[in-house]
């Protein structure tokens, strides 16, 4: 009987060494990883200010920074995978929305519709997103330390009241900015005949994606206000199930 006593706590200090070990590496890469995300927004942010210093105009900026801003943007699609596997304890279907969202923004729009990179919408986004990124990468890098500045914290949690809005106009009017030259030249849609026997219309595509925000942005915008009350005021929020 205290052999198999000793087996058992034996195999549960095993199991708890495996846990700390496991947890330990996933600090570890979270914590390079937002160290790393910090770095190429900031990176970003300088090189927006440079070019407007020396330029004087936003004409030309995006293509000033379109290399960095899709790889650092791309590879944000990581933090789905950190949802999934369950190193970060947030909501796969949140994380992957507001991520894919971010990547059609710059792969299929602004990067694929060069016409519409001078508008003044799409250099609002990309100062909202790059102001809001640097604050979220540096709150989650200081949190992980366990050296988090108020500061930081306070801007996590209040910055976005303004920004998210604001980023959300500047996408919904580089969207419809991008609507007359998509009509026209009938990119990325599939028309009848062919020999998949399919129609796919991109300009209706973009249409139906303007409205999604309609239902979608209220409801992440009052996801990040209940994050607020809990974070900043230590309000015990429940979240109702669906």
């Amino acid at each position: 009987m205290a052999s198999s006593e000793e087996d058992g706590t034996v195999e549960e200090k095993e199991n708890n060494n495996k846990k700390r070990t496991k947890s330990s590496l996933a600090t570890a890469w979270l914590t390079f990883y937002n160290i790393a995300m910090t770095a190429g927004w900031l990176v970003l942010a300088m090189t927006m200010m440079r070019f407007y210093i020396q330029k004087g105009t936003h004409k030309g900026l995006y293509r000033s920074i379109a290399r960095t801003l899709k790889f650092f943007q791309t590879f944000a699609l990581v933090e789905v995978g950190h949802c999934a596997i369950g190193i970060v304890r947030t909501s796969v279907i949140v994380t992957g929305v507001q991520v894919c969202s971010r990547i059609f923004m710059v792969w299929f729009i602004t990067n694929s519709i060069r016409q519409i990179q001078n508008e003044e919408s799409v250099i609002l986004f990309l100062v909202v997103w790059t102001v809001t990124e640097i604050t979220r990468y540096s709150y989650y890098t200081f949190n992980l330390l366990n050296h988090l500045p108020y500061f930081i914290k306070w801007a996590r949690y209040n910055f976005f009241i303004i920004l998210y809005p604001l980023g959300v106009i500047g996408e919904l009017l580089t969207i419809y900015a991008a609507l007359p030259f998509v009509r026209r030249s009938g990119m990325y849609s599939l028309r009848l005949p062919n020999k998949y026997n399919v129609s796919f219309d991109y300009y209706y595509c973009l249409i139906i994606v303007m409205l999604s925000y309609i239902p979608l942005f209220p409801q992440l915008y009052f996801h990040m206000l209940r994050q607020r009350r809990r974070v900043l005021h230590g309000e015990v929020i429940v979240e109702k199930d669906d």
